[in-house]
């Protein structure tokens, strides 16, 4: 059964909506996205679905963490592919809700009951 999430900035007004197959494991087997997003957050939600395969809640939720960590300057880069590619954007505050929301509507998605749209 398909998890569906959404994720929403309130600092752009960007819109994302997951939906995630898990494996027998609970790990992310496959990754829909539909983006109503900046640039800035089409390119991040790209960086997550090519990397989320595999990764479980509690790694999505790690990343996710530092993540908005390494964005607010406070701690190293997050071990998650392609996040060099958003080093440009780190320094506009204002697309940093774009670039979490497709983590955010992981975690949206894994923590709601798995449902057909």
């Amino acid at each position: 059964m398909p998890f569906h999430g959404d994720a929403r900035s309130r600092s752009c007004g960007s819109n994302l909506k997951l939906t995630l197959l898990l494996d027998e494991q609970g790990r992310i087997a496959q990754v829909g996205c539909r983006a109503q997003a900046c640039a800035v957050g089409q390119a991040a939600a790209h960086i997550f679905a090519v990397a989320a395969p595999g990764q479980s809640a509690g790694q999505i939720a790690k990343a996710r963490t530092e993540l908005a960590e390494w964005l607010s300057g406070t701690g190293p880069r997050p071990n998650w592919p392609g996040t060099v590619l958003l080093d440009a954007a780190r320094d506009y505050p204002a697309r940093h809700g774009a670039i979490l929301l497709a983590w955010d509507a992981a975690l949206a998605a894994l923590a709601s009951p798995p449902q057909l749209r």
